[in-house]
Order: C-alpha cells, then sequence, then structure tokens
C-alpha cells in the first residue's frame, strides 16, 4: 500500500482502457414507455429523446421527459406542455460548452417555469397544473417540480433516490408558513357547526397545493418556482420512474420499483399504473413514465440486488458506495456506483433563485430580464434585489435584472401586491357577472 503522499501508479491497461471506451460512455442509452389510464383527461406527457442543440465543436443531443397534470381544466396542463421547454431553453445563454448548459439549467428552468405561469395567466384562464420537468443531458438529470407528481430514480445498485418534492399543503410545514406570511390563508373545509373535513387547503380557492402553474383565481402565493435538484449518475445507469399522485397515493416507490423488475419500460409503465388502480380504484387519472438509462452496451434494464430499507422518503440519500477489496487490478479502479448530487434548492423566493453569476459569454446581455428574456436599455431593469434589507448596497449594474411586468409578478408573489394577471382575471370574471344580470 502507498503511504500518504506517494502517487499510487495506474496500470497501463486501465488507461487504455478507459480512453477505448470514452467515447462509448459518454452518453447514455434512454429506452422509455408510458401508460396511463383516464379518469378526467387532464394528464399530459412530453417526451423528446433526441433534442439537439448546438455548440461551438459540434451538435449534441439532450432528452426531455415532462408530466403534466391538469386540475381544474386541461388548460393549464396543455399550455404548459407546449411552451415551457422553448422557455427553459431560451433563458439559457447561448455559446455554452457541455459543462455550462449542464450548470445553466437550474436557473433556467426556475425562469422558464414562472414565464410560462406569467404568460398562461395572461389568458385569464382558471386552470391550474402540477409539472415534473425531467432533462437528461449525459449522466446528468435535472428536475424541476411544482406540485405532487412525483420523480424517483432506482440506481443499479439498488439505491432509491428521490428527485422531486412534494408541495402538498398537508405534508410541508414550510410551504404552509410561506402561505400565511404572504397573506393567504390554510385551513380544512368547513362544513358547518365548526366541522373541518379534508386535506389542508389554500383558501381563497381551496387548492392543496402551495405551488403550481396556472390558478390565478387561488391567489399569487401559490408560485410557479420550482424545486430543482440535478444528479449525476455513475454509467452503470438504472431506472427513473415519472409519475402523478394517481400513483403514488396508492404506491409507495418501492411497490413502484418492485412490481415492474426486469420489464422493459413499456411494461413496466403499464404494471405501475395496473398496480395503482387496483390498490385504489380508478379515482383520478393515473400517469407514469418509465426511463431506463443505461450504458450503451446493455440491452435491458439492470436487476438490482435486494435493497436496504429506505428510512424516511425525503431525507439525503446521496452516498458513496462502501469500497470492496478485489484481487483484480480492473476492479481497483472501477468507477464505483455512485448517484452524486451536483444542486438542490427549493426556495420560492425569485432573489434567491436567480442570483447568479452571469456568464462570462453572456457579459454583454446585462440589462435582460431574467424571467422574459425582454432586452431593457440601461436603466430601465429592476434589480431583483430591489426593496431587500440589501438594496441599498446595490450597484446600479447589480443584476439579475426584471422588466416592470415580471417585477410586478415578483412582489405579487411575495405578498406585496395582486398581480396583472389577477387584475385581468378580476376584469374577466366582473364581464361575465354583468352579461348574466
Amino acid at each position: 500500500m502507498s503511504s500518504r503522499g506517494e502517487h499510487q501508479t495506474m496500470p497501463l491497461s486501465v488507461l487504455l482502457k478507459r480512453e477505448l471506451a470514452s467515447e462509448k460512455i459518454e452518453n447514455p442509452e434512454i429506452v422509455h414507455g408510458q401508460a396511463s389510464q383516464s379518469k378526467k383527461g387532464e394528464d399530459f406527457t412530453l417526451l423528446k429523446t433526441e433534442c439537439q442543440r448546438a455548440m461551438g465543436d459540434g451538435v449534441t443531443t439532450f432528452s426531455v421527459f415532462g408530466l403534466f397534470d391538469g386540475h381544474n381544466g386541461s388548460a393549464a396542463a396543455i399550455y404548459t406542455k407546449e411552451n415551457l421547454l422553448n422557455n427553459v431553453l431560451n433563458a439559457i445563454p447561448t455559446d455554452l460548452n457541455r459543462d455550462e448548459w449542464v450548470a445553466a439549467l437550474p436557473r433556467a428552468l426556475v425562469a422558464g417555469f414562472v414565464k410560462t405561469d406569467k404568460d398562461f395567466q395572461e389568458r385569464a384562464r382558471t386552470s391550474g397544473t402540477t409539472v415534473t420537468f425531467v432533462i437528461i443531458e449525459g449522466w446528468v438529470i435535472t428536475v424541476a417540480s411544482v406540485g405532487d407528481s412525483r420523480c424517483i430514480f432506482e440506481s443499479a445498485e439498488g439505491g432509491i433516490y428521490y428527485l422531486s418534492a412534494d408541495h402538498r399543503l398537508e405534508c410541508n410545514v414550510e410551504e404552509r408558513e410561506r402561505i400565511t406570511a404572504c397573506g393567504g390563508e390554510v385551513g380544512r373545509l368547513n362544513t358547518g357547526g365548526g366541522t373541518e373535513i379534508g386535506p389542508l387547503r389554500c383558501w381563497p380557492g381551496g387548492l392543496c397545493l402551495s405551488r403550481s402553474i396556472g390558478d390565478v383565481d387561488v391567489g399569487e402565493f401559490i408560485v410557479p418556482v420550482p424545486y430543482v435538484k440535478q444528479v449525476k449518475l455513475s454509467t452503470a445507469g438504472g431506472r427513473m420512474i415519472i409519475s402523478s399522485d394517481g400513483v403514488w397515493d396508492a404506491l409507495s416507490a418501492e411497490v413502484a420499483l418492485d412490481c415492474c423488475r426486469g420489464m422493459p419500460p413499456d411494461a413496466a409503465a403499464a404494471q405501475i399504473v395496473k398496480e395503482a388502480v387496483q390498490a385504489k380504484g380508478l379515482r383520478d387519472d393515473t400517469t407514469c413514465i418509465v426511463v431506463d438509462i443505461l450504458p450503451q452496451e446493455k440491452p435491458a434494464a439492470p436487476l438490482p440486488p435486494p435493497k436496504k430499507p429506505v428510512k424516511g422518503m425525503f431525507r439525503a440519500m446521496f452516498r458513496k458506495k462502501p469500497s470492496e477489496s478485489s484481487s483484480h487490478v480492473d476492479k481497483e479502479y472501477m468507477e464505483p456506483d455512485v448517484v452524486e448530487e451536483l444542486f438542490e434548492e427549493g426556495s420560492a423566493m425569485l432573489s434567491e433563485r436567480l442570483d447568479t453569476k452571469y456568464p462570462l459569454c453572456n457579459m454583454f446581455k446585462l440589462f435582460m430580464c431574467a424571467v422574459c428574456q425582454l432586452e431593457m436599455k440601461p436603466g430601465e431593469g429592476i434589480s431583483i434585489h430591489a426593496g431587500s434589507s440589501n438594496s441599498v448596497k446595490l450597484r446600479p449594474w447589480d443584476g439579475p435584472f426584471l422588466c416592470s411586468s415580471c417585477q410586478e409578478k415578483k412582489e405579487a408573489m411575495e405578498g406585496k401586491r395582486p398581480s396583472g394577471g389577477v387584475r385581468r382575471l378580476v376584469f374577466y370574471l366582473e364581464c361575465k357577472w354583468r352579461k348574466k344580470r
């Protein structure tokens, strides 16, 4: 064994194998399937495995998977499916290499979600939707979520990782506190006489979620700012499941994974939906997307060994696999089956989520709205920190900046004023009321 301070030599055979294999393992093989049973017809999916983007040295591909569980109609889910991806990509500076592009995704996802919500609310439609949105670039998975659909991942070794957050008021104390601090009320449905039934809801509106896209009639404290998690997989890959609450209200992550083990993704998705419906009946739209992320040379999904019990659904579960001794030289240098967490943030405050340094290649677009990408003249933009305790220390060029419309949206989400979307809805409802008279 080499002493501390000495460099451990690596066999030439291992170096050559790594060099020869580098091209093969640069991108995984993505195999996916989906299944659904409809009750209201408000679940929609987006599956794109060959999205292309230009880089300085060529073209690279990435995959996108989205699940949109609508409520109070399907308008918000359909609109988000059709517009969210473009809004996210438009928020990413051009001419970035792969690593820079991946690093820019969390911020761009926040901007894309907020812009999609803002644009939809301008239509004065009362529908809303949850969103679980996944971008796979190489071996990096980035997940952005609002609402109560869920995304999980099982690595080849059998570790289960939760890549989304649950924004149900019933189980999220922080979100309840945020809503009440912004002027909303949280409580159960009052049937009279002091009797309360059902899950915790936000009033006015009665929505049991704290984050969504749309829902202009509920209040701006129901925000579209997503929880974002980004992880890097080992080249052993694994299986990802994205499902609406119709699945997760009936099945645990372990049951969902176990019931479809060894099946290809399309059959696996169908089996998960079948198990969920058998467990609790078809009470809601029940949709499932299964994605296998595999090394190119492996034709089928991995079959992990029995797993240890998982304690706590949303605790940090990113850990390294214990090293094992081996007499084979190649095994000593084999990449461990590790899921590495790169980024995680769930704050609902735009000033915290968009406060990142501008990439050098984007420095001449300093005066561009960080949400809607509207170009502004110097002095027109409003710093995202305006009105905060640190605003007195800001310099005129301290961004990011918002246009007046997006600044209004930000203040509305923080409970400081009603947004233009809400005012337009009130005007729309008043007009309908007058016509009925």
